[in-house]
Order: C-alpha cells, then sequence, then structure tokens
C-alpha cells in the first residue's frame, strides 16, 4: 500500500490493554489496510485504506508509552492489522525507535505481503532485526482451498514461516477453526506436519470461528459469506488443539 505521506503510519485504532496479542499485557495497534478478503474476517472495516487516520511513527510510541508501566517484563507493543506488512516502511522506523526505548515488539500477521524479491526482502529482513516475535496466522494449510477462503493462495506465507524457521526468528502460529472449511482432520495433521518442519515455532494457537463482526460487513453492505456456520464445538476445538500441539 502505497504512504503517500512521508513518515507516517495510516492506522485503524489501538488497544491500549490487549492480553491476546502475544505476551504478557499489550499495547496493540490495528493498521489499516488488507488485500485479502477472508470470509470470516471479523475487521472487515480495516480493508480500506481511505477509513484509515495518518500518524507519526513518533506520535505513536508517544501514545504506546503511557501505558509501558502496565507492562511488566513480558508485555509490550503488537502491531496487528488489517495487514502490518503492507506499510513495512512505517514498521522499520516504528519498531526501531520503540527497541531503542527497551520495548518488546510483536508483529501479527498473515504473511499475505511476503516476497523474497527485493526491495520487499531488504526490508523484511531489517523489520526482523527489531522483532522480538512473530505472530503468524495461516488460514488454510492448501493453497486451493487458502484461495477460496481469502483470494489469495499460500505459498508465499509457508514461504516466509520457512525463511523465519531458518533466520531462527521466534514465531507463534495461530489458526481459525472454521466448521466446514478450516475444521478437517486431513488438513489438520498436514498442518501439524508443517508445523513440525520448523524449528522456531513457540506456540500454536486454535481461534474458534466466530460472526460478532458479522454487523460491520453489514454496515459496509458487503454480503456475509458464512452465514448459516455456527462456531466449532468444544470437542472439535479440543480435537484442532490436540492435533496441532497446542499444549506442547
Amino acid at each position: 500500500m502505497e504512504n503517500k505521506y512521508s513518515g507516517l503510519g495510516l492506522i485503524h485504532s489501538t488497544e491500549s490493554f490487549g492480553s491476546v496479542d502475544g505476551p504478557g499485557v499489550r499495547f496493540v495497534v490495528f493498521m489499516q489496510g488488507c488485500k485479502m478478503r477472508c470470509k470470516y474476517c471479523h475487521n472487515p472495516d480495516t480493508w480500506f485504506p481511505q477509513k484509515g487516520q495518518w500518524i507519526t511513527s513518533d506520535e505513536l510510541l508517544k501514545k504506546a508509552l503511557r501505558y509501558k508501566s502496565y507492562w511488566g517484563d513480558k508485555g509490550g507493543i503488537t502491531v496487528s492489522g488489517g495487514e502490518p506488512l503492507l506499510q513495512i516502511d512505517f514498521l522499520i522506523d516504528f519498531f526501531k525507535k520503540a527497541k531503542e526505548k527497551g520495548i518488546n515488539t510483536v508483529l501479527d500477521t498473515s504473511g499475505n505481503p511476503f516476497t523474497s524479491a527485493n526491495p520487499f526482502y531488504d526490508k523484511f529482513n531489517e523489520l526482523m532485526k527489531f522483532t522480538d516475535l512473530v505472530m503468524l496466522d495461516i488460514k488454510h494449510i492448501n493453497s486451493d482451498e487458502h484461495k477460496r477462503l481469502t483470494g489469495f493462495d499460500n505459498k508465499n506465507i509457508l514461504e516466509m514461516a520457512m525463511y523465519l524457521s531458518k533466520i531462527q526468528k521466534p514465531m507463534w502460529i495461530r489458526h481459525v477453526l472454521v466448521p466446514k472449511i478450516t475444521d478437517n482432520d486431513e488438513y489438520l495433521y498436514q498442518l501439524r506436519d508443517f508445523i513440525s518442519s520448523l524449528n522456531n515455532v513457540d506456540r500454536v494457537e486454535v481461534l474458534p470461528y466466530h460472526s460478532l463482526g458479522e454487523y460491520k460487513w453489514q454496515e459496509l453492505v458487503i454480503d456475509y459469506q458464512l452465514k448459516g456456520i455456527n462456531p466449532p464445538s468444544k470437542e472439535r476445538i479440543e480435537n484442532a488443539e490436540k492435533i496441532l500441539g497446542c499444549n506442547g
């Protein structure tokens, strides 16, 4: 996504006391803009750049530092989305300044913009110098199903996971469990095998599908594509967690 204002990032919103976006208590920044169109997205309002708000990295860091006393030893700043890697120049600047303040930094991404081609590749490596943890959301392990679910295949996303393993960057894997789409034992075992091939995964999380963001689709006059699909049962959640080794 083109940044028409040098030195500024386009954000959707912030959360002062995030507890599910990385280790400890965290200040969470939700970036504006995403190219994927996940059928279960609960923040479709982050898709469109015109709905965001421009801010400098200094202003954003100042805002975050107000809550530093609550972070303890493990907390810090998480940048999520939308898709933060669409604004990689801003991320580099923001995370570099955060690390200068001794702040723990987490990148929460779908990996969709990743490419081994330049200029992105060199910028990504620069960003990793100032990133403590990557939380990678693997939407679907099957590339064709991934494209049906999001509009894009997953080849470059899996390449990103393998590259992060190669450079030993700590990573959490997240997977949204959607009945009739990702809640299939065959796919779950394939995902487990892929995760097992990586040597940098500290944690695996199963995120049960929910339709709490459906009203946002209605407000944006977009047809919600998963009508009639209920959240997964407790048994299916436990089954997925067991297969994926969520408890170690």
